[in-house]
């Protein structure tokens, strides 16, 4: 019997079947997809599981490889999107270990190639992605407070408040809280 504590959060619960239902789609083994998104077979598995709640790092790989922003990805988890999302309804997710927690402001629909994402960085936090989920994605990052760092094409872009970085991702980039307090900014995501 699982202690209380080993329960695994809702939604991390949902997240982790519809990883193993995306596998299953695409009729990979645990190794293929290893071999496909660079994240090793037991952190698959784990994460497959709910074992382990994922992070943003391994998520933006995962989605790279199934083709998916990770809006998308979440908002598979979650019910039918509503044409109006109240802000305690907007669904969080949160990576503890890096620092970063994710609103889907309105999440992403089928029909529709942009949404709107809330990030918040700690202060220190410096978070990275070795590619974009959707090669081409572009995003425009306006920070509504604090300061932020953001790579994208091997230059680094400094951002203070009310400061909005527009560009396309084709390959890695970072964002990084380096000053004494968090960052707060809003994340417009149109798919090519």
């Amino acid at each position: 019997m699982r202690d209380t504590d080993d329960v695994p959060d809702p939604v991390d619960a949902r997240l982790a079947a519809r990883l193993a239902e995306l596998r299953a789609e695409h009729g990979w083994s645990l190794g293929e997809l290893a071999e496909r998104s660079g994240v090793s077979r037991s952190t698959l598995s784990r994460a497959e599981r709910a074992e382990t709640s994922p992070t943003a790092s391994l998520l933006n790989r995962l989605c790279a490889v199934y083709g998916r922003t990770m809006s998308r990805l979440l908002s598979e988890v979650e019910a039918e999107p509503a044409l109006l999302v109240r802000a305690a309804e907007q669904p969080r997710w949160e990576d503890r270990s890096a620092g970063f927690v994710r609103r889907s402001v309105s999440p992403p629909h089928a029909g529709l190639r942009g949404e709107l994402v809330e990030g918040r960085l700690a202060a220190g936090a410096d978070l990275s992605y070795d590619r974009p989920p959707v090669p081409g994605l572009e995003q425009h990052v306006w920070v509504l407070e604090g300061a932020l760092g953001v790579t994208a094409q091997d230059v680094e872009h400094h951002l203070g408040t009310g400061d909005c970085l527009r560009m396309r991702v084709w390959g890695p980039t970072r964002f990084r809280c380096a000053g004494p307090e968090g960052a707060r900014y809003a994340l417009a995501v149109v798919l090519p």
